[in-house]
């Protein structure tokens, strides 16, 4: 297994999810190399939950990072789960057309790039 997959694996048993008991794990690499991780991290009023495709992002960035490689993105569930269209939009903006693989917990992925997933960002070229 892929070091970024594993990371993902694993920081996903971190995850706080009690209400919907979907784990999910994000490892993400830097241009350095390092790799940051999250989870997701749940709330009652589910409206503030964050995603650990976010976490890990914003974790990154606080520790320094500001370009990346790749993503991966681990859940358990037989159909490999991609991000939501926060995260989509979170990933583009800090990330670009990053390459994102998906794992789940019996070892099937499958990588693909973000513009796949998301075909038409809005990014800052709209704004002015």
């Amino acid at each position: 297994m892929d070091q970024l997959c594993q990371a993902a694996l694993d920081v996903r048993l971190r995850a706080h999810a009690p209400f919907s008991k979907f784990l999910v794990g994000a490892a993400i690499e830097d241009d350095q190399g390092r790799i940051h991780t999250g989870c997701n991290v749940e709330n009652a009023t589910y409206g503030l939950t964050v995603c650990a495709e976010r976490v890990a992002v914003f974790k990154a960035i606080s520790e320094g990072a500001r370009k990346f490689r790749r993503i991966a993105v681990a859940a358990d569930a037989p159909k490999l789960t991609p991000p939501c269209g926060a995260c989509r939009q979170i990933l583009w903006e800090f990330c670009g057309d990053v390459e994102i693989t998906l794992v789940n917990l019996q070892g099937r992925t499958e990588t693909l790039k973000l513009k796949d997933l998301f075909p038409r960002p809005f990014d800052d070229t709209f704004l002015g």
